[in-house]
């Protein structure tokens, strides 16, 4: 019987009906087969976005079949095991009829499948063509009128032309001049776009968000097949809708639920999951392209091939026998994984192909892009505020994921009115245009027109004194890809309020504006004047207090990392020790899951030995809960992590070999301990 969650879990156009087992009784297979009967039945009040006289009538046929089901069912058997194989393919036929009913009247495809519309109306015809031949061999001995019953539905299948329909080819037909005239770079008329979404039943700006969030997972789909043939034209659609939802549809359509779900979707999920989670067990990178096994258990799709490639047949951690080695992508764990990767600032590393699939968009859905940056770059210069509001959200939104919207907003002068946002007193106006500030950041020419349009001053005075929280947390980030240049890395180092603030940020900002702001401190410790900074600013002993008490190891790592850059030198070294670092630390160390957060424990240990002198090894030494991860970390960690507990496993043994020598009184062979940097 078919499972309801497959609406959820299969490409849309796609059909895993499953014929049933040549074992399963007569009894449990009409009944599978009546209840997908009703199922087909009760999508009646549905809306059909296309092929809706092709949808209701197979819905009449299998209304019509239902007659004759319940009559087999509750009648005579005597052709029950003759039946099977004629009624295994009507439940077969009936579960992709189910299948593009919802395909039909589901909400975020309604572009898709109108631009599918003739391949929709073909798989119509194929199913009840099939329909046909598989009542034709059915042997049934039963009452006229349930025979007359069968023989109907039969012909009326076998008749019935399955066309697409002229309001289908109409909307397609218009979509189509359309993106000539993007192609052309001519600016479409309002009532033509209008006219496309009335009809395609889209009325509101969140009803075209969601169709173009659609179109993005899909273009993300494609771009894992081999032909990637759909590519364009779904790149082509969704610069159309994009443009649509820009220019047709004025701020007061976007609700608070609509921007808020826009942004911020999958935060919630992202906090409840561990990061060690995106890593590939095999690897222990980041995935980029993760995919499932049958176990269940998910991989990096290059580093599961590789194994398999090794004449491996088997789970890696379950280590159980593959019966199928199919991979099933893991698409919501690649989104999550990506937006973790723009919410904390981590480059996201994308594979090849997505590379391929990035150079090849449909050119007029390009060209539609580059449409909307200039109307959008228009609005905020000389539109209402109303206006302004809405055209900033929109920036923030196309710029988030999107590098070639972010070249295209740059290219239209997006930046400079952008910056000028930043000193508005309005909190959304100045939240939205910091997180487009922030996503415009992540490229390198943007950063140079940032810098250029005096952004670093104003970036910097909202990391001081925004409105919200939030704009503070964004202005971090932009500081963080801004720190990337040496250059403005040096400037920002230099401004006396950029440190304080960014620790200020540690201090009473939430997850995420911790993050943010973590990751810029240890950027900008690259330049060693700003060591000093760091420690004047009471970064240390707040980080200390802080480590207990974090839940994200994410974050602790981060809070490792930076606390490891200051003990690289003598003076960072000292303050942390007499922070305390010392227990905390190694208590992480044994308690942490995180291989990452290891890793950094080790390096900030080693850092402490080598620059805080005998007094950080001789708390080493003597603590015996020390020893055990370091030896775990030596065999099972990455060759970087591997290599760090080796050198301090060895300072710590050459410490207490001399220690030894010593007091067995042998002191010929000890030489003096010099720990410098």
């Amino acid at each position: 019987m078919i499972n309801k969650s497959n609406e959820y879990t299969r490409r849309i156009l796609s059909f895993p009906a499953i014929r049933p087992s040549e074992t399963v009784s007569f009894l449990s297979l009409i009944t599978a087969l009546i209840h997908l009967g009703h199922s087909i039945r009760d999508y009646k009040p549905k809306t059909f976005f296309t092929n809706r006289k092709n949808a209701k009538f197979l819905m009449r046929l299998v209304d019509d079949l239902l007659i004759f089901l319940e009559e087999i069912r509750n009648g005579d058997s005597r052709f029950a095991g003759s039946m099977v194989l004629s009624l295994s393919e009507l439940h077969f036929l009936f579960q992709k009829v189910l299948f593009l009913l919802e395909d039909c009247t589901r909400e975020d495809a309604r572009i898709w499948m109108a631009a599918k519309s003739e391949h929709v109306a073909t798989q119509f015809r194929v199913v009840g063509r099939a329909m046909a031949v598989a009542l034709e061999v059915l042997p049934f001995d039963g009452g006229d009128e349930v025979r007359e019953v069968v023989e109907f539905v039969r012909k009326q299948a076998m008749g019935f032309r399955f066309e697409v329909e002229f309001e289908d080819r109409g909307i397609m037909g218009q979509i189509v001049r359309i993106l000539e005239q993007f192609e052309n770079g001519v600016v479409p008329e309002s009532r033509d776009l209008k006219w496309v979404l009335e009809n395609l039943g889209i009325r509101s700006w969140g009803e075209c968000q969601i169709g173009v969030r659609f179109l993005e997972s899909e273009i993300c789909l494609e771009g894992q097949t081999e032909e990637m043939r759909d590519l364009p034209l779904l790149s082509d659609l969704m610069g159309f809708l994009i443009y649509c939802r820009c220019t047709v549809f004025e701020f007061g359509d976007v609700s608070t639920a609509a921007v808020g779900g826009g942004i911020r979707r999958n935060d919630d999920v992202i906090r409840s999951l561990n990061p060690e989670d995106f890593r590939c067990p095999i690897t222990l990178e980041l995935m980029t392209d993760p995919v499932a096994l049958a176990t269940g258990h998910t991989y990096d799709r290059s580093s599961i091939l590789k194994w398999f490639r090794a004449g491996n047949h088997t789970c890696p951690i379950t280590g159980e026998r593959l019966i199928s080695i199919d991979l099933v992508p893991n698409l919501a764990l690649k989104q999550i994984i990506r937006q973790y990767c723009n919410e904390n600032g981590v480059p996201f590393p994308e594979s090849g192909r997505n590379r391929d699939v990035a150079r090849s968009v449909g050119n007029k859905g390009s060209v539609a892009m580059k449409l909307v940056a200039g109307f959008l770059v228009g609005r905020l210069v000389a539109g209402t505020s109303e206006q302004q509001k809405k055209a900033i959200y929109e920036i923030r939104s196309l710029t988030k994921t999107s590098t070639f919207n972010r070249s295209c907003l740059r290219e239209a002068g997006v930046v400079p009115p952008l910056l000028l946002q930043l000193g508005s007193w309005d909190s959304s106006v100045q939240e939205n245009s910091m997180a487009a500030l922030l996503n415009l950041s992540k490229n390198s020419r943007s950063r140079e027109t940032i810098a250029e349009n005096g952004g670093l001053v104003l970036i910097l005075d909202v990391l001081k004194e925004g409105v919200k929280m939030e704009a503070r947390q964004h202005a971090a980030g932009a500081l963080y890809y801004l720190a990337s240049v040496e250059e403005y890395r040096g400037m920002i180092g230099e401004n006396p309020e950029a440190i304080p603030s960014l620790v200020e940020l540690v201090r009473a900002g939430c997850d995420h504006g911790k993050k943010n702001a973590l990751v810029t401190i240890f950027s900008l410790l690259k330049c060693p004047e700003s060591h000093w900074k760091v420690v004047s600013a009471g970064l240390v002993p707040l980080l200390i207090d802080l480590l207990p008490s974090l839940k994200r190891e994410d974050l602790i790592t981060d809070c490792l990392a930076v606390l490891s850059s200051l003990s690289e030198k003598l003076e960072g070294a000292i303050v942390v020790l007499y922070a305390g670092a010392l227990p905390i630390v190694i208590d992480l160390l044994n308690s942490c899951s995180s291989r990452t957060a290891k890793e950094c424990c080790v390096s900030l240990l080693l850092a402490l030995c080598i620059n805080g002198g005998s007094d950080a090894v001789l708390v080493l030494v003597k603590n015996p809960s020390l020893m055990p991860p370091l030896y775990l970390l030596l065999t099972q960690g990455t060759s970087r992590a591997s290599k760090k507990a080796s050198s301090l496993i060895r300072l710590l043994q050459d410490f207490n070999n001399k220690s030894n020598l010593s007091m067995s009184g042998d002191t010929s062979q000890i030489t003096t301990i010099h720990y410098v940097h």
